[in-house]
């Protein structure tokens, strides 16, 4: 189902939102999105928003003029306008700040912007997918995420399932990577006999594919 959906809506400029638990996937099917589209021959650039504080994420984003805060020693493109034509990908939404939820907002709906410290505005022509490992909603309901903000990304849901609720790609990831990591090792590729296996389909796999 996930897959047909890709496929449906690889070529829609509507905003995605991917959730699931970490290491389900969201990013690999968020390139594969971005590859499927008519814009696979232009930037896909990721983001990841947990990773970075709130001072210079904004920054990140939509760059900065020089002089803007300490440290900005010379103007910087944004990451918006680095993927404009192409695609744009926000993982862990739910931690950006209110203060980002409101530029975030305008940008979704208007795709513009103004860089840390500038009056000029810039036009992007960006698709956006974003991912949380979080429930969304639950972040609404809290006040820990725009309400408004939330309808915008959510247009159209990827719900990603855990790995121990689809069993059926344990055997194709386990010998996947038996295979890379032979190649790597230049081993002989060995099998892993149906024992083995079975114990891999019945473990939980708390980190998922990852």
């Amino acid at each position: 189902k996930i897959f047909d959906l890709v496929e449906a809506v690889a070529d829609s400029r509507s905003t995605i939102l991917m959730t699931g638990a970490s290491g389900t996937g969201k990013t690999m099917l968020a390139r594969a999105i971005h590859y499927r589209s008519g814009r696979r021959d232009k930037p896909f650039v990721e983001v990841s928003c947990g990773a970075l504080p709130e001072t210079l994420l904004e920054s990140e984003l939509f760059g900065h003029v020089k002089g803007s805060f300490t440290g900005a020693i010379s103007d910087k493109q944004g990451k918006f306008l680095a993927a404009d034509g192409g695609t744009i990908f926000l993982d862990e939404i739910s931690t950006a700040s209110a203060a980002l939820q409101v530029k975030l907002l305008r940008v979704i709906q208007d795709r513009q912007f103004e860089p840390v410290g500038s009056n000029k505005t810039i036009t992007v022509d960006t698709r956006i997918i974003v991912a949380s490992n979080k429930n969304m909603l639950e972040e609404v309901k809290q006040g820990r995420f725009r309400e408004d903000l939330y309808y915008r990304l959510n247009v159209i849901t990827i719900n990603l399932p855990s790995l121990c609720e689809r069993p059926a790609d344990i055997p194709l990831l386990a010998q996947h990577f038996l295979k890379n990591f032979c190649i790597a090792h230049n081993r002989t590729k060995l099998g892993i006999d149906k024992e083995a296996m079975n114990v891999l389909q019945r473990y939980d796999w708390p980190g998922n594919v990852r």
